[in-house]
Parts: structure tokens; C-alpha cells; sequence
């Protein structure tokens, strides 16, 4: 299940209220932790962001590919931003494992400062992940299965 999207945090985890307007969609996924974050400046642009499972690799550009003004080396509040977001949602200890952080990582300031190089990628995979993702939120309410969604049924 290593494409799968679908992961769950430990039992026992409550996760904390998530900062949707910041970052509205992220995601575990494709061995990444991905997403899209707010610019913050301008209400028209997004950046999408990731970080790579193992390697810590990592990238941030618009949805149209120009990349992040604070990427100089290390990761920019962009990327920030969307570690903090997946912790919320899924854990500290589940975001680690999934991208195999090796010892014991207590919170989400040591993820950065591990050894992970910039990794100049398109961003319309993730984008139109988003993209999706959003269109089953604007389907008007019903109780009439969605076909593309009927694994979900047994």
C-alpha cells in the first residue's frame, strides 16, 4: 500500500485542529509527505511542497513550477508550514516513520535539520491531486454512492 494515501495515526491519537486556510491539502503519499500551502501574500498563489521518505529531499513551487523564494538550501516556511500541518493531522511519530526519520524525533523542528538536498520536481502531480481533492468537496450533499468511490463499500 505504498501508493496509498490513506494513512491512519496510532491508536490512541487525537489529532490537533488543522490550519486549513494555510495548508489545505496534505497528504502522505508515493513515499512523500506533500501538499499545497497558501502564499500568504498573494490569495491567488499556492506553493506546492514535499518532502521525500528516506533522503528528507525536499521542494517547494508555485502550481504554475516557479520556484519558492526561500528555498536556499534548507527547507522554507513553505515546507514548515506543511511538516507542522501533517503533524497535526497524522502525529509526529506517524510523519516519521513514514518518512523514516532515523532515532527518536520529538517534534517537528528536527525533521528539517536533517541532511536532505533540494529536488527540483513538476508540481502537477500533487497539484492536480488538490485539484481532485476538491472537487468532492464541492458535490452537493447526497446519499447516493459516488461510483469512483465504491471500494470503499463491502
Amino acid at each position: 500500500m505504498s501508493n496509498s494515501c490513506f494513512i491512519y495515526p496510532r491508536h490512541g491519537f487525537i489529532g490537533s485542529r488543522r490550519n486549513i486556510k494555510d495548508v489545505p491539502f496534505v497528504e502522505l503519499f508515493n513515499q512523500r509527505l506533500q501538499g499545497v500551502v497558501s502564499s500568504g501574500s498573494d490569495i491567488e498563489r499556492v506553493y506546492v511542497s514535499f518532502f521525500e521518505a528516506e533522503t528528507l529531499d525536499f521542494y517547494c513551487s508555485t502550481n504554475n513550477n516557479r520556484p519558492c523564494g526561500g528555498l536556499r538550501g534548507t527547507p522554507c516556511k513553505h515546507l514548515q508550514l506543511l511538516l507542522n500541518e501533517a503533524i497535526a493531522q497524522f502525529g509526529i511519530e506517524e510523519v516519521a516513520k513514514y518518512l523514516k526519520i532515523p532515532g527518536d524525533v520529538q517534534n517537528a523542528y528536527n525533521i528539517p535539520t536533517y541532511q536532505g538536498n533540494i529536488k527540483k520536481e513538476p508540481a502537477n502531480q500533487v497539484f492536480s491531486r488538490f485539484l481532485n481533492y476538491l472537487r468532492y468537496l464541492e458535490l452537493p450533499n447526497s446519499n447516493q454512492p459516488l461510483p469512483e468511490m465504491s471500494w470503499f463499500v463491502s
